[in-house]
């Protein structure tokens, strides 16, 4: 059976360059719309970020983590950059760069 953090490992796996998700989509889309702050705990012990793109997870006002696990926030910023995502005072517009799930999943 599929662990928890294996659900949200799978839908961030899924997350395309140049697109972010908030932790709630995360969550919604791993089984459980509660679990926001589980998808937090399980970025944070991402086990394979080079498969897992945890840099590409935002919170709900499209701000980056002040704690990103790999390197802080100028880090999760120079990731999203990388891919061509504006982040502008810390923050990603989410009308232009949320991910949009359509069928994907």
């Amino acid at each position: 059976m599929e662990s928890t953090f294996d659900k949200i490992y799978d839908v961030v796996s899924q997350i395309p360059k140049g697109k972010v998700a908030t932790y709630g989509l995360v969550a919604k889309l791993a089984g459980n719309p509660r679990w926001a702050r589980v998808v937090g705990y399980a970025l944070h012990n991402n086990p394979d970020r080079s498969k897992i793109p945890c840099h590409r997870v935002v919170n709900r006002e499209g701000k980056v983590a002040k704690a990103f696990v790999f390197g802080g926030e100028n880090e999760q910023i120079r990731l999203l950059q990388n891919e061509g995502v504006a982040v502008i005072d810390g923050k990603v517009d989410l009308e232009k760069y949320l991910w949009n799930v359509g069928v994907i999943l």
